[in-house]
This record gives C-alpha cells, sequence and structure tokens, in this order.
C-alpha cells in the first residue's frame, strides 16, 4: 500500500517502512506525528484518489531526527562590472519513518 501526501508545500510518494526527509516539523525525536493531507491512496490495481483530499485517511510517522541540510553555495557576478557577491544557505529538515497508512 502507498500514499501520495503533502507536507511542507511539496508532494511525496510514501509506503510503510520508508523514511524519508521532508521540510521542518515542529515535533521532538521519537514523536509520533499524523499526517493528515492525503492526495491519493493505492494498493494494487484498486487506487482512491482525493479532490483534493481522500476524506479519512491519514499517514501515521515517527519523527526520527531534525537536522539540516548540507550547505549549497550561491555566486552572483556581473562580468566587467566589479560585483561579487557569495552567500550559503542550509535549509532544516525533519526526518521521518512511515508507520502505517490508513485508509
Amino acid at each position: 500500500m502507498y500514499a501520495v501526501i503533502k507536507t511542507g508545500g511539496k508532494q511525496y510518494r510514501v509506503a510503510a517502512g520508508e523514511k524519508l526527509k521532508v521540510e521542518q516539523i515542529p515535533a521532538d525525536v521519537g514523536a509520533e506525528i499524523t499526517l493528515d493531507q492525503i492526495l491519493m491512496v493505492g494498493e494494487g490495481e484498486s487506487v482512491k484518489i482525493g479532490a483534493p483530499l481522500v476524506s479519512g485517511a491519514t499517514v501515521t510517522a515517527t519523527v526520527l531526527a531534525q537536522g539540516r541540510h548540507d550547505k549549497i553555495k550561491i555566486f552572483k557576478m556581473r562580468r566587467r562590472k566589479h560585483y561579487q557577491k557569495h552567500q550559503g544557505h542550509r535549509q532544516n529538515y525533519t526526518e521521518l519513518r512511515i508507520v502505517a497508512i490508513n485508509a
């Protein structure tokens, strides 16, 4: 069984037992959270598609870690204008393990 969930403005296809990194969710490590924005649930040939959400469907997940991704470097330059700008960014994330999909 799999589901398509929406969290942090992005969509993820998940199945029970998977690990994934999503945009930061304010929850403690080890806490169990319920994701209720389910766009689609599928099992084999049967598929339920929401309009826009599947009613009554939830995904239960456990928070494994809170962290930050690797640094990305932003470099802007205008040639012949003596302009250079360096910037860096590290995005926060929450690592989840999907426990169950309830449809």
